[in-house]
């Protein structure tokens, strides 16, 4: 009853496709957006907009007042220490490129090192490629062992008195394994070396705490946890980021502009170049109030139940080889990434989209990730709480189907 209730306020979920109801099992790419996202979006275009921090009339006053509740509501949510932590970015892409370009200008020179990890998203890899391009320092990388779970021992081998800046995914858009973020934190800080996770799934499946995690960045995007697109959080520990130089040159991020020389805004504002999207920020604030409601024990028992259930129908078809293959159940979000022997991912995807069922296929932007497991690219079906029991056993049945007509 609780899992239909939270539907109704998801008009998406409502839609047909093919004259079917439709399955929406793509989260991990984005997630839906409930009515509460949509009417704000809409009230921010059709009656507030104005842009913000500039003007004193009372419009702009307004959108002023909805941007900067919604980094107190992220700056809560996530309980950094004040809203100077919290940055506005357009999302996870934007986030780690303005690390990788401020923190690199700042503390990256020839023969340093940065660790990346091979299960990373390409946005977290190639903005550190780049930056070891332009300072001509060295990207190494640490292993994921045949279930998918870090190998924390090629961790600690592969740390050294050059490494400046550890970056690792809180849990792999692929692998779905939820990755032990606090150890790695806890490893590199005992050789002084900082930490950047990537949140974009971890936002969506953890309550974050980025103080009693530990991390030095913590960044994620707002249209995977419900958020509108075109939204995205940098949390920086203080020190860090009065210690960077801007990202970006612009209106809002001065103090002073003489031809002479600038000076730079206070915290947030130094990383917060020209207009904001102003008409999207303050979605933060309704979406993290629905990741609230869908952390619900109850509901969260019954989803855990439909990712319990997939997971064994999955595991249990000799023909499907899945990655990310946890230990233990509480290793894994309901994320699923499987590859059917003799049957090509794509072929699978366009069949169960015609059966009404939204999943991705492909190399899910972790190019080198399908490199370590030897294939071209992979099925993924991710769920949210939103998800039911009966479409994960629809999912079930298509699927099959679906490899009986291609064999």
């Amino acid at each position: 009853m609780i899992v239909q209730e939270v539907r109704k306020q998801f008009p998406e979920l409502s839609v047909k496709v093919y004259g079917r109801d439709l399955i929406y099992f793509d989260n991990a790419a984005t997630s839906q957006r409930p009515r509460s996202v949509i009417d704000k979006l809409l009230s921010m275009n059709e009656l507030n907009n104005a842009n913000i921090h500039r003007a004193v009339h009372y419009i702009s006053n307004v959108a002023t007042e909805e941007y900067e509740a919604a980094r107190e509501s992220v700056r809560s949510y996530i309980n950094a220490s004040s809203k100077e932590e919290v940055v506005f970015t357009s999302g996870t892409t934007a986030s780690i490129n303005l690390v990788a370009h401020s923190f690199g200008e700042a503390f990256i020179g020839e023969g340093d090192e940065i660790v990346v990890t091979e299960e990373e998203h390409h946005s977290d890899i190639v903005p550190w490629q780049l930056l070891c391009d332009r300072k001509r320092a060295a990207l190494r990388v640490v292993k994921v062992d045949d279930d998918g779970y870090l190998d924390l021992k090629s961790l600690e081998a592969v740390l050294s008195p050059k490494t400046r800046l550890v970056a690792v995914a809180h849990i792999s858009n692929v692998l779905g394994i939820i990755n032990p973020v606090k150890e790695v934190i806890r490893i590199c800080h005992e050789k002084g070396v900082p930490v950047l996770v990537d949140g974009a799934q971890g936002i969506v499946h953890q309550r974050i705490d980025v103080r009693e995690m530990d991390c030095d960045f913590y960044v994620f995007s707002g249209h995977k946890v419900y958020a509108a697109t075109g939204t995205g959080v940098l949390y920086g520990k203080k020190r860090w980021l009065d210690a960077m130089p801007p990202f970006m040159g612009g209106g809002e991020m001065i103090g002073t502009v003489k031809f002479s020389g600038t000076t730079y805004a206070p915290l947030p504002e130094k990383f917060e170049a020209g207009t904001p999207n102003f008409g999207a920020i303050p979605t933060f604030v309704p979406a993290i109030e629905m990741a609230e409601m869908l952390s619900d024990r109850e509901l969260m028992r019954y989803h855990e139940g439909v990712r319990d259930f997939l997971l064994d129908a999955l595991k249990s078809n000799s023909r499907i080889r899945l990655f990310g293959v946890p230990r233990s159940t509480g290793d894994k979000i309901a994320l699923f990434s499987f590859v059917v022997d003799g049957v090509h991912h794509e072929d699978l995807a366009l069949i169960l989209d015609k059966m009404g069922i939204a999943v991705r296929s492909g190399q899910m932007c972790a190019e080198p990730l399908m490199d370590r497991f030897d294939t071209t690219g992979m099925l993924r079906a991710s769920l949210a709480p939103y998800n039911t029991m009966e479409e994960a056993e629809y999912f079930v049945k298509s699927l099959d189907k679906a490899v009986a007509m291609l064999s």
